[in-house]
């Protein structure tokens, strides 16, 4: 079976490639966000507040999907390791480390920031996004869903920072045209070179926000 043979059954426990990748774009919203979203205590992170500080740890408080976080960092952590070593939110992905690849891209007050290049103690007091608290529960974000319906994602390693990038490209008002998502998003980067479907499902989400 091939990853394009949709038609084909799967075996009872046989996972297709292509199931999870729709489950990324969609944040793995059931097992990541839904904890957070429906204001449950994060236990882990509840328990990494009684953990001893490390010596010259610095108190940071972080404020995540809605969530207040008390952490002892490292002063010179990153806003990504945070998310990801600390937290264990995990849909920011590590790739490049400088900034260029956008695959860490979150929203902080709304705008959108590289998490690679941020410090985790300069976001205290600040409200940031990831693509973990996007959905509303089960009902995903309009530009996951149509990223789901616009196929706009292949090996879907870049498809978090995508989506929270053009979140913020549509807020901005730079979706009014491909060409505009097109220059507005360069500084997030496919691999697998899904562009035109990125594009598409940016479009789609900015059609459905006008349009109320």
């Amino acid at each position: 079976m091939t990853d394009n043979d949709e038609t084909a059954p799967a075996a009872p426990t046989q996972v297709r490639r292509r199931d999870v990748l729709k489950a990324t774009a969609a944040t793995g919203a059931a097992a990541a966000a839904a904890p957070l979203l429906a204001g449950a205590a994060p236990a882990q992170a509840q328990s990494r507040e009684r953990e001893p500080a490390a010596a010259g740890a610095l108190p940071v408080v972080l404020r995540i999907n809605g969530a207040e976080h008390r952490l002892q960092l490292d002063p010179r952590t990153t806003l990504l390791d945070a998310l990801r070593e600390h937290l264990h939110l995990t849909g920011a992905k590590k790739g490049c480390g400088l900034g260029q690849c956008g695959a860490c891209t979150v929203l902080m007050d709304g705008q959108r920031v590289k998490s690679c290049l941020s410090l985790a103690a300069l976001a205290e007091g600040r409200e940031v996004t990831t693509i973990e608290g996007l959905a509303q529960g089960e009902q995903l974000h309009p530009l996951q869903a149509a990223f789901i319906e616009r196929d706009a994602f292949q090996c879907g390693y870049c498809t978090s920072g995508q989506i929270m990038a053009g979140v913020a490209c549509i807020a901005e008002g730079h979706a009014g045209s491909p060409q505009e998502i097109r220059d507005w998003m360069s500084g997030n980067l496919c691999r697998c070179g899904a562009y035109d479907h990125i594009v598409l499902a940016i479009q789609d989400a900015a059609g459905r926000r006008q349009g109320g």
